[in-house]
């Protein structure tokens, strides 16, 4: 994903403008780069990749409650990086690919000890650090948040009205905490003349999916950079037996995928591909991947990273080698990472998870401008 690091006063007409459209430029080109790596060892079996799209796991604890997720329920986490791990860790990736772009997310990355300090050190290494919280404590940390000049800030909101979005969220009151949080971190970018996107990222489920053509609206209101669906995974009891979307709801939630599309096509602020919308009743279905999505090329550009330092080219697959043990470079041209790699240009699943669903290089370009876009306004 693309999107812009920071911005520059501009002291005659007093109004934040977008600046280092270069690192956004090189960013892509490095995208462009493993797209034709890419078709050069699926064609070809010959592997000049180098992973550009990178995750960080950085915990499983929480402060929420989400009906469809399992950390909060957890007898026992996985064991955590320290800091300086994490440090050392994101290091030897900017010494094998260079300057790259991550996102940091959880459980909550906020409750993390040291993690601004974290974004602070990403800043200062040419590391485009961004992260997914859930927004709890987004308003008590904004000043700090602001000035670590993260990449981008993602907060999961899953509906306009309150009472759907803190029952799927397990915390009553959450969703005034996000719209004062926002509006805080927004105050804090005037305040200090730093810019970067806010993105609502919501979790697509029978609970909201009726109504997120109002959630585009009310993110508009917001003030926020843009909007990016996912759908639901099968994680948890309650994921089955009253989150998803059942056969009966499929035509209703194709409706709803339509008349997202042509609001993208007008110029509302929704990040995802028209593709990726029309797909997501298929995800529901619990379709497999057309041909036209096949081979999946996630093992071929993924880099995620979970809390212990383990590494996986897909969360489907096995580790492919420990942060804290190998270098980047040791890991991804690896034995395990070739067995994976060559593992997950077979796999048929069908993923609309941000972190996993294909996208093109034109997709990716198109993200970049509808961030751009909403960010200008």
């Amino acid at each position: 994903m693309f999107c812009v690091y920071e911005s520059e006063y501009d002291s005659s007409s007093k109004k934040l403008r977008p600046m280092h459209l270069t690192e956004l430029l090189a960013l892509g080109l490095k995208h462009g780069r493993n797209t034709i790596a890419e078709s050069a060892y699926i064609l070809a079996d010959i592997d000049f990749t180098r992973p550009v799209t990178f995750h960080a796991l950085l915990n499983e604890r929480c402060n929420c409650l989400c009906r469809h997720c399992d950390h909060w329920r957890l007898d026992k986490y996985t064991d955590e990086m320290g800091i300086d791990e994490w440090k050392k860790t994101l290091l030897s990736i900017r010494d094998f690919t260079g300057s790259y772009a991550i996102n940091f997310s959880g459980g909550e990355p906020l409750i993390k000890k040291g993690f601004i300090e974290l974004l602070n050190f990403c800043s200062s290494n040419s590391i485009y650090a961004g992260m997914t919280t859930n927004g709890m404590l987004l308003e008590r940390h904004a000043a700090e948040l602001v000035a670590a000049r993260p990449f981008n800030i993602n907060i999961s909101l899953d509906s306009h009205k309150a009472d759907t979005h803190d029952y799927i969220r397990g915390r009553e009151g959450l969703h005034e905490k996000i719209c004062r949080g926002i509006a805080r971190l927004k105050e804090e970018q005037n305040r200090q003349a730093i810019s970067f996107p806010i993105i609502i990222k919501p979790t697509v489920m029978s609970l909201n999916y009726r109504h997120l053509p109002e959630l585009v609206h009310f993110a508009e209101q917001l003030g926020v950079s843009a909007v990016n669906f996912q759908p639901l995974g099968r994680w948890t009891e309650e994921t089955n037996n009253e989150l998803w979307i059942e056969k009966e709801e499929w035509p209703n939630l194709e409706n709803v995928m339509q008349r997202l599309i042509v609001m993208k096509r007008e110029g509302a602020p929704i990040m995802n591909s028209e593709e990726i919308l029309g797909l997501m009743t298929a995800s529901f279905r619990e379709e497999k991947a057309s041909t036209d999505n096949l081979p999946c090329r996630i093992g071929l550009h993924e880099y995620f990273i979970r809390p212990d330092g383990d590494v996986k080219l897909c969360f489907h697959f096995p580790s492919v080698g420990n942060a804290s043990k190998l270098s980047a470079k040791e890991i991804w041209r690896g034995a395990e990472a070739q067995k994976i790699r060559k593992a997950t240009l077979q796999c048929d699943k069908l993923c609309l998870l941000t972190c996993l669903s294909q996208k093109s290089l034109g997709n990716k370009i198109s993200q970049a401008i509808t961030m751009l876009s909403g960010q200008k306004k």
